[in-house]
């Protein structure tokens, strides 16, 4: 990849976008990730007013402290860029009292995404408040590999500058667009269940493997080509890819035939 160039044609992508949906700029949610942490420095790098939002909801401190560093650089070298520090954990317990208690299986996957729904609530708010578009922070293998993303939550925004990227390469990207070093050496996690659980943790194999994997089925090939490790998690990657195939396609529409109108 020409990371140079591809970060150029990202940043002009972004300007002309907003230049011409005539928006101020970009809201973008930090959470001290390496992805949230390049979409937001290209957006920075577009001249465009870039507000960074930060909303913790039960966060593990390393990751507050990793997304304030990487908005105080942001700051220091964009005159573009400002913050806001929306706490949402009373918001989130108080949505807990509110709901039917229930120990069922799902319940800790459906409070995760109801985390990651609030804030994209909370970025459509601020977005409204500054006429300013929501910059997603999804990457290739997340958005269109095996929809690691909450439907309407990290997945409900205006644009997605990096969802044509590889999760190795948004890591150039943020070598080249100096990231800090904290981010860029940070286990990979969506810190949406309050533990230190990592992506990996989650999905069952490394980005490294996903994105192998990625290729293997663009090639056209079948869990039975692979055996031990790859066959493994091909068959992770191929189930997560059908499963979740409803958040990667767009909303079925029930289309009336003519003669019944």
């Amino acid at each position: 990849m020409h990371t140079e160039k591809v970060t150029q044609h990202i940043v002009q992508w972004l300007k002309d976008y907003a230049e011409n949906a005539k928006m101020n700029g970009f809201v973008v949610g930090v959470s001290g990730g390496i992805d949230s942490g390049v979409t937001s420095t290209l957006c920075a790098m577009t001249g465009l007013k870039t507000l960074c939002l930060e909303m913790p909801i039960h966060q593990a401190e390393s990751q507050v402290n990793r997304a304030q560093e990487h908005i105080a650089q942001l700051k220091s070298r964009f005159p573009n860029v400002s913050d806001a520090r929306v706490d949402l954990t009373p918001v989130f317990e108080e949505f807990k009292t509110e709901v039917p208690e229930t120990d069922l299986d799902t319940l800790n996957l459906s409070l995760a995404n109801t985390r990651a729904r609030l804030r994209m609530t909370t970025l459509y708010y601020f977005a409204g408040l500054h006429r300013s578009l929501v910059a997603g922070t999804g990457n290739k293998v997340e958005d269109f590999g095996v929809g690691f993303f909450t439907k309407y939550g990290d997945g409900g925004v205006d644009l997605s500058p990096i969802a044509d990227l590889l999760k190795s390469e948004v890591y150039d990207i943020g070598r080249f667009v100096k990231v800090p070093e904290s981010i860029l050496n940070a286990v990979p996690t969506d810190g949406l269940f309050g533990d230190s659980r990592s992506d990996e943790d989650q999905i069952g194999a490394s980005y490294d493997e996903l994105e192998w994997a990625m290729s293997m089925q663009d090639m056209g090939k079948e869990p039975n080509d692979f055996s031990g490790r790859e066959k493994e998690v091909y068959e992770i990657y191929s189930r997560l890819n059908r499963i979740n195939q409803h958040k990667m396609i767009p909303i079925p529409v029930c289309e009336i035939p003519q003669e019944l109108k």
